[in-house]
Protein backbone atom coordinates (compact mmCIF):
# COMPACT_ATOMS: atom_id res chain seq x y z
CA UNK A 1 0.00 0.00 0.00
CA UNK A 2 1.44 3.42 -0.93
CA UNK A 3 2.39 6.06 1.85
CA UNK A 4 -0.15 8.87 -0.49
CA UNK A 5 -3.28 6.34 -0.05
CA UNK A 6 -3.15 5.31 3.48
CA UNK A 7 -3.46 8.81 5.21
CA UNK A 8 -4.45 10.74 8.62
CA UNK A 9 -7.16 13.29 8.68
CA UNK A 10 -4.21 15.80 8.81
CA UNK A 11 -2.73 14.75 5.69
CA UNK A 12 -6.11 14.59 3.87
CA UNK A 13 -6.89 17.88 4.70
CA UNK A 14 -3.39 19.56 3.68
CA UNK A 15 -4.03 18.07 0.62
CA UNK A 16 -7.52 19.05 -0.30
CA UNK A 17 -6.16 22.91 0.93
CA UNK A 18 -3.64 23.34 -1.53
CA UNK A 19 -6.10 22.38 -4.52
CA UNK A 20 -8.80 24.22 -2.97
CA UNK A 21 -11.38 25.41 -3.84
CA UNK A 22 -12.10 21.52 -5.77
CA UNK A 23 -15.25 19.74 -5.80
CA UNK A 24 -15.11 17.16 -3.42
CA UNK A 25 -16.54 13.11 -3.15
CA UNK A 26 -16.39 11.54 -0.08
CA UNK A 27 -17.05 7.61 -0.90
CA UNK A 28 -17.34 4.95 2.11
CA UNK A 29 -16.29 1.33 1.13
CA UNK A 30 -18.34 -1.56 2.53
CA UNK A 31 -21.41 -1.78 0.28
CA UNK A 32 -20.65 1.22 -1.67
CA UNK A 33 -17.14 0.60 -3.40
CA UNK A 34 -16.85 -3.22 -2.26
CA UNK A 35 -19.44 -6.17 -1.83
CA UNK A 36 -18.54 -6.55 2.49
CA UNK A 37 -21.61 -8.88 3.04
CA UNK A 38 -20.62 -10.97 -0.02
CA UNK A 39 -17.02 -11.46 1.09
CA UNK A 40 -17.28 -11.22 5.19
CA UNK A 41 -20.12 -14.53 4.82
CA UNK A 42 -17.37 -16.57 2.32
CA UNK A 43 -14.53 -15.47 4.80
CA UNK A 44 -16.66 -16.88 7.51
CA UNK A 45 -17.85 -19.94 6.18
CA UNK A 46 -14.12 -21.30 6.04
CA UNK A 47 -14.30 -20.70 9.89
CA UNK A 48 -17.88 -22.89 10.80
CA UNK A 49 -20.28 -20.20 10.65
CA UNK A 50 -22.01 -18.16 7.94
CA UNK A 51 -24.43 -15.08 7.20
CA UNK A 52 -28.12 -15.43 7.02
CA UNK A 53 -28.83 -11.59 6.22
CA UNK A 54 -33.07 -11.59 7.28
CA UNK A 55 -32.35 -7.86 8.53
CA UNK A 56 -30.21 -5.48 7.95
CA UNK A 57 -28.11 -5.98 11.15
CA UNK A 58 -24.88 -7.96 11.28
CA UNK A 59 -24.09 -9.81 14.73
CA UNK A 60 -27.94 -11.04 14.97
CA UNK A 61 -27.27 -12.87 11.47
CA UNK A 62 -23.94 -14.98 12.73
CA UNK A 63 -24.82 -18.51 12.89
CA UNK A 64 -22.62 -21.18 13.16
CA UNK A 65 -23.12 -23.92 10.42
CA UNK A 66 -25.92 -25.72 11.09
CA UNK A 67 -26.92 -24.39 14.35
CA UNK A 68 -31.03 -22.55 14.71
CA UNK A 69 -29.57 -19.71 16.89
CA UNK A 70 -27.40 -16.82 16.43
CA UNK A 71 -23.89 -16.68 17.65
CA UNK A 72 -23.40 -14.51 20.87
CA UNK A 73 -22.76 -11.50 20.40
CA UNK A 74 -19.52 -11.77 21.69
CA UNK A 75 -18.70 -14.38 19.59
CA UNK A 76 -20.00 -12.72 16.32
CA UNK A 77 -17.94 -9.20 17.39
CA UNK A 78 -14.82 -11.03 17.56
CA UNK A 79 -14.88 -13.04 14.01
CA UNK A 80 -15.83 -9.21 12.62
CA UNK A 81 -12.71 -7.70 13.88
CA UNK A 82 -10.62 -10.82 13.06
CA UNK A 83 -12.04 -10.72 9.44
CA UNK A 84 -10.87 -7.06 9.24
CA UNK A 85 -7.74 -7.88 10.24
CA UNK A 86 -6.77 -10.79 8.37
CA UNK A 87 -9.82 -11.47 5.35
CA UNK A 88 -10.78 -8.06 4.53
CA UNK A 89 -8.75 -7.28 1.66
CA UNK A 90 -10.48 -10.36 -0.60
CA UNK A 91 -14.06 -8.61 -1.35
CA UNK A 92 -15.66 -8.13 -4.35
CA UNK A 93 -15.45 -4.96 -6.09
CA UNK A 94 -19.42 -3.16 -6.38
CA UNK A 95 -20.26 -3.44 -10.15
CA UNK A 96 -19.59 0.04 -11.89
CA UNK A 97 -17.45 1.45 -8.78
CA UNK A 98 -14.13 1.54 -10.47
CA UNK A 99 -15.09 3.48 -13.94
CA UNK A 100 -17.76 5.80 -12.36
CA UNK A 101 -14.93 7.01 -9.90
CA UNK A 102 -12.29 7.32 -11.98
CA UNK A 103 -14.83 9.98 -14.25
CA UNK A 104 -15.75 11.28 -11.00
CA UNK A 105 -12.13 12.24 -9.85
CA UNK A 106 -11.68 13.68 -13.38
CA UNK A 107 -13.01 17.00 -12.08
CA UNK A 108 -12.99 16.34 -8.67
CA UNK A 109 -10.81 15.53 -5.44
CA UNK A 110 -11.62 11.77 -4.14
CA UNK A 111 -11.63 11.28 -0.52
CA UNK A 112 -12.55 6.96 0.72
CA UNK A 113 -13.55 7.54 4.16
CA UNK A 114 -14.32 3.94 5.80
CA UNK A 115 -15.48 3.50 9.77
CA UNK A 116 -13.24 0.59 9.93
CA UNK A 117 -10.77 -0.96 12.57
CA UNK A 118 -7.21 -0.05 12.78
CA UNK A 119 -5.91 -3.26 11.96
CA UNK A 120 -8.01 -2.99 8.33
CA UNK A 121 -5.72 -0.45 7.34
CA UNK A 122 -3.08 -1.82 4.90
CA UNK A 123 -5.53 -4.52 3.66
CA UNK A 124 -8.22 -2.37 3.24
CA UNK A 125 -5.47 0.14 1.63
CA UNK A 126 -4.31 -3.07 -0.42
CA UNK A 127 -7.55 -3.98 -2.07
CA UNK A 128 -8.10 -0.37 -3.16
CA UNK A 129 -5.30 -0.20 -5.10
CA UNK A 130 -5.98 -3.72 -6.41
CA UNK A 131 -9.31 -2.72 -7.59
CA UNK A 132 -7.59 0.77 -9.58
CA UNK A 133 -8.97 2.79 -6.70
CA UNK A 134 -5.67 4.85 -5.70
CA UNK A 135 -7.23 7.43 -3.53
CA UNK A 136 -6.70 9.16 -0.01
CA UNK A 137 -8.20 6.49 2.56
CA UNK A 138 -9.05 7.38 5.71
CA UNK A 139 -10.17 4.82 8.63
CA UNK A 140 -12.23 6.44 10.88
CA UNK A 141 -14.37 5.71 14.05
CA UNK A 142 -17.03 7.06 15.41
CA UNK A 143 -19.43 9.42 13.84
CA UNK A 144 -18.14 10.58 10.30
CA UNK A 145 -20.21 14.02 10.47
CA UNK A 146 -16.89 16.14 11.86
CA UNK A 147 -14.43 14.51 9.23
CA UNK A 148 -16.79 15.10 6.88
CA UNK A 149 -17.65 18.86 7.66
CA UNK A 150 -13.56 18.86 7.71
CA UNK A 151 -12.95 17.44 4.28
CA UNK A 152 -15.38 19.77 2.75
CA UNK A 153 -14.39 22.85 4.51
CA UNK A 154 -10.79 22.55 3.38
CA UNK A 155 -11.87 21.59 -0.21
CA UNK A 156 -13.45 24.71 -0.44
CA UNK A 157 -16.10 23.36 -3.33
CA UNK A 158 -18.98 21.50 -3.48
CA UNK A 159 -19.05 18.33 -2.13
CA UNK A 160 -20.90 14.82 -1.77
CA UNK A 161 -20.49 12.07 0.66
CA UNK A 162 -21.74 8.38 -0.13
CA UNK A 163 -22.71 5.54 2.42
CA UNK A 164 -24.78 3.00 3.05
CA UNK A 165 -25.89 3.36 6.18
CA UNK A 166 -28.78 5.73 7.74
CA UNK A 167 -26.15 6.64 11.00
CA UNK A 168 -23.43 7.83 8.87
CA UNK A 169 -25.56 9.99 6.32
CA UNK A 170 -27.27 11.48 9.61
CA UNK A 171 -23.94 12.39 10.81
CA UNK A 172 -23.19 14.14 7.87
CA UNK A 173 -26.23 15.82 7.70
CA UNK A 174 -25.53 16.90 11.28
CA UNK A 175 -22.52 18.24 10.93
CA UNK A 176 -21.98 19.43 7.19
CA UNK A 177 -25.49 20.10 5.86
CA UNK A 178 -24.11 22.11 2.81
CA UNK A 179 -22.70 18.51 1.47
CA UNK A 180 -25.04 16.35 -0.94
CA UNK A 181 -26.06 12.96 0.84
CA UNK A 182 -26.58 9.56 -1.41
CA UNK A 183 -27.56 6.07 0.45
CA UNK A 184 -25.98 3.20 -1.69
CA UNK A 185 -26.29 0.12 -0.85
CA UNK A 186 -24.18 -2.61 -3.88
CA UNK A 187 -25.27 -5.83 -2.88
CA UNK A 188 -29.19 -6.05 -4.15
CA UNK A 189 -30.24 -8.85 -1.57
CA UNK A 190 -28.89 -6.66 1.14
CA UNK A 191 -30.35 -3.53 -0.57
CA UNK A 192 -33.91 -5.11 -0.12
CA UNK A 193 -33.71 -5.06 3.68
CA UNK A 194 -31.91 -1.63 4.14
CA UNK A 195 -33.59 0.91 5.89
CA UNK A 196 -34.15 4.52 3.91
CA UNK A 197 -34.97 7.97 4.69
CA UNK A 198 -36.11 11.17 2.80
CA UNK A 199 -33.83 12.65 4.13
CA UNK A 200 -30.59 11.10 2.21
CA UNK A 201 -31.28 10.44 -1.93
CA UNK A 202 -31.62 6.17 -2.36
CA UNK A 203 -29.94 5.23 -5.89
CA UNK A 204 -30.09 1.87 -6.46
CA UNK A 205 -26.17 1.12 -8.39
CA UNK A 206 -23.09 3.13 -9.63
CA UNK A 207 -25.21 3.84 -13.13
CA UNK A 208 -27.31 5.80 -11.44
CA UNK A 209 -25.40 7.47 -8.79
CA UNK A 210 -22.77 8.74 -11.29
CA UNK A 211 -25.03 11.01 -12.78
CA UNK A 212 -26.19 12.62 -9.14
CA UNK A 213 -22.47 13.05 -7.93
CA UNK A 214 -21.86 14.92 -11.03
CA UNK A 215 -24.72 16.98 -10.55
CA UNK A 216 -24.03 17.68 -7.32
CA UNK A 217 -20.39 18.61 -7.24
CA UNK A 218 -21.19 20.80 -10.28
CA UNK A 219 -23.49 22.78 -8.43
Amino acid sequence: MSDEQAVDLGEALAHLRARAPTPLAIIDVDEVLGLFVQGFDRWLRGRGHELRMTSFRLFGNVFAVDAEAPADKADAQALFQLYFAEGCGRMAVAPGAVEALARVAERAAVVILTNAPEASRRLRGDWLERQGLPYPLIVNGGAKGPVIRALADAAGGPAAFVDDLLPNLDSAAEHAPQVARFQLVADPALRALAPASPSHPRVEDWAELEPRLAAALSS
